[in-house]
């Protein structure tokens, strides 16, 4: 007996597809950042992608789906722009740390629309276990890598009091704090500033690697 031969799709069809995908989640990601997570429905998704709820349907299957294709998009965009930001950088890890603090300030990730996004999510990742699980594998990563990072420096300067790990936690919830306060104070602070915080509090931990950092005018 013969058996079928596997379709195989043109590649005009699955870039086609891909776009589609692409365009429902940009337009989920727009819609969190103007409604929130619990206001958001697919009649708002199908309306700001001018797309019909059958096209969603046939990419995603169902809203859950759909949401959480979101955040591993939101995720994997991050860890692009993250592996990119320390390949680009000079070797040594006061470098390394730096640039990871560039990237977490830059236009490219610290928008009100992307941090809104953000905790929409996070504010879900009690009540929905894949979120949780999707945010902590990468969370988990960054700082296992940030923590190598501080550990070269202890070791380079003997600073025998301090806990890379301790001040890889440490460096994540400054950023995260300040992401909310960027959120939720509006025009009180700004990347620079924000940005400023992190590398004060970097130089007063170790002053003879991190610069004191420019004011922001």
């Amino acid at each position: 007996m013969a058996h079928a031969e596997p379709e195989i799709i043109p590649r005009s069809r699955a870039l086609a597809k891909e776009r589609r995908r692409e365009q429902l989640i940009k337009a989920t990601i727009n819609c969190i950042a103007k409604r929130g997570f619990s206001a958001t429905t697919m009649a708002d998704i199908t309306k700001e992608a001018k797309l019909s709820l059958g096209i969603v349907n046939l990419h995603f299957q169902s809203k859950e789906k759909l949401l959480l294709e979101t955040l591993k998009y939101l995720a994997g965009e991050y860890q692009s722009h993250w592996e990119k930001a320390l390949n680009e950088a000079a070797p040594s890890p006061v470098s390394k740390l730096v640039s990871v603090v560039n990237l977490d300030f830059s236009k490219t990730i610290c928008t009100r629309k992307k941090l809104a996004v953000w905790f929409a999510f996070w504010g879900e990742t009690g009540s929905r276990p894949m979120y949780m699980k999707t945010c902590a594998e990468y969370d988990s990563h960054y700082t296992k890598v940030e923590a190598g990072f501080f550990a070269e420096i202890i070791r380079d300067g003997n600073y025998q009091h301090l806990h890379a790990q301790t001040l890889a936690a440490t460096l994540d919830a400054l950023t995260y704090g300040l992401w909310l306060d960027m959120l939720l104070m509006r025009n009180d602070l700004d990347r620079n500033q924000a940005k400023a915080v992190i590398m004060d509090w970097l130089h007063s931990i170790f002053p003879n690697h991190f610069q004191i950092p420019d004011r922001p005018a």
